[in-house]
């Protein structure tokens, strides 16, 4: 049986965000915080779950996962099988939406809780070679917090070293699930974590179900047309400004030499005749 691909954003927040898989999730932003050095949730709510009004080729559904602590810190989930491009300012802009959403008419600044992004790329963006980075708000050189009240994750798949094998507990079992590239490490991971072992019995339910083999195909086959046209109109985007920039530089180059020939003494109409300028471009340098 061929497993479906986890890192598919419909098939993801299936396993991750079904209200019956809410420990799957727990297990997994636990294992994500403690390798960022920050404690463990007791419990998450789920703000939108998994549902089978999820249709994976509606652009209004949602396939981020959103989640909340009882403390009231906001958590969102996402997972990018291509790249967006501008993912840094990307991530930005989303994360201040769901910070500045927690404030109504007349609310105060003191209600404003954490939210944290992670983002699951499964490409890479960043410089470094850290398949997990953590970025906060600090004071560049004494690294004192402005707020705590900003946190995004990126977990790079290709960044994950490709001699990685699972290990009795953490986040690089997880990050092996996910590449869904090679399962021969699967029984080790079942025998370690508990939920994983469920994350995978989900999975292998999901590829056997015809249904949702189907909307999974509906769902990978609209990514793949939305990479091909956003990469086709970046590099009609590209080759366009190559055109004009070519033209630009050309005529700059027709500027310099119409300056030199007033320099020498040359009339307008024998410029003209020469660099195939209009008579108000040779004007404005005159």
């Amino acid at each position: 049986m061929e497993l479906l691909d986890p890192r598919v954003d419909f098939v993801f927040k299936r396993i991750f965000a079904s209200e019956s898989n809410k420990d799957v999730l727990l297990a997994f932003l636990n294992r994500v915080l403690l390798d960022a050095g920050d404690p463990p949730l007791q419990e998450v709510v789920l703000l939108n779950p998994y549902t089978d009004k999820d249709d994976p080729l509606d652009k209004q559904s949602i396939f981020d996962i959103w989640a909340k602590t009882v403390d009231g810190k906001l958590i969102n989930i996402e997972m990018q099988l291509f790249n967006r491009y501008d993912m840094e300012k990307r991530t930005l802009y989303y994360w201040s939406k769901r910070y500045s959403s927690q404030l109504q008419t007349g609310g105060k600044y003191t209600e404003l809780k954490k939210c944290i992004t992670i983002n699951i790329l499964n490409y890479s963006v960043l410089p470094n070679e850290h398949t997990h980075s953590v970025f906060h708000l600090r004071e560049d050189s004494s690294g004192a917090a402005l707020t705590d009240d900003i946190e995004i994750h990126f977990l790079e798949l290709p960044k994950l070293n490709t001699t990685a094998v699972p290990g009795e507990e953490g986040l690089v079992n997880w990050l092996l699930f996910l590449k869904g590239n090679d399962n021969s490490n699967w029984e080790v991971l079942r025998m370690n974590e508990p939920a994983l072992r469920k994350a995978m019995e989900t999975l292998e339910f999901l590829s056997q179900d015809s249904e949702a083999r189907r909307k999974y195909e509906d769902r990978q086959k609209f990514l793949h047309d939305e990479a091909s046209q956003r990469d086709g109109a970046q590099r009609e985007g590209f080759a366009k400004g190559m055109k004009e920039g070519i033209k630009e530089g050309m005529k700059e180059a027709k500027l310099e030499m119409a300056r030199k020939l007033l320099l020498m003494g040359m009339e307008l109409p024998a410029i003209q005749t020469v660099t195939g300028l209009t008579e108000e471009e040779l004007k404005s340098i005159k």
